[in-house]
């Protein structure tokens, strides 16, 4: 399971520092958007939303592959992937695809780090 989870880590790694380097350096051409999902990323071009999600992308992937901060750097990538996932589902379906192997890769990783997220889900905290 620790080689699994560590061969997921380092892939979810690549993943996210290679696109998230992309969105700087335009070193992988994308094709043209068309239609809502077009429209929708050259409203979040033109905002620089982008350039957040590219530069938390980034910062997520290399935390990952140093292995360094990883529940960190897998609460940051959580909502990013949870939106990739659902732009792929709702307005461009030919990526889905990615979105899934992403995803699974980060249920990997996170998934032996149960016990660091627990707390997250306590109704009431302790308070010190």
């Amino acid at each position: 399971m620790k080689t699994a989870s560590t061969l997921a880590r380092i892939l979810l790694g690549l993943l996210f520092t290679t696109f998230g380097l992309n969105g700087f350096l335009h070193f992988i051409p994308m094709g043209a958007v068309s239609g809502l999902a077009g429209q929708y990323l050259g409203a979040l071009a033109m905002s620089h939303y982008l350039s957040v999600v590219f530069a938390l992308q980034l910062i997520s992937g290399m935390l990952l592959l140093s292995n360094r901060f990883v529940p960190f750097a897998l609460t940051l990538l959580a909502p990013v992937i949870v939106n990739i996932l659902l732009f792929h589902i709702f307005l461009a379906p030919s990526g889905l695809a990615m979105a899934v192997v992403a995803t699974v890769l980060w249920i990997a990783v996170a998934y032996p780090m149960r016990p660091t997220f627990a707390v997250l889900l306590q109704p009431r905290p302790a308070v010190r």
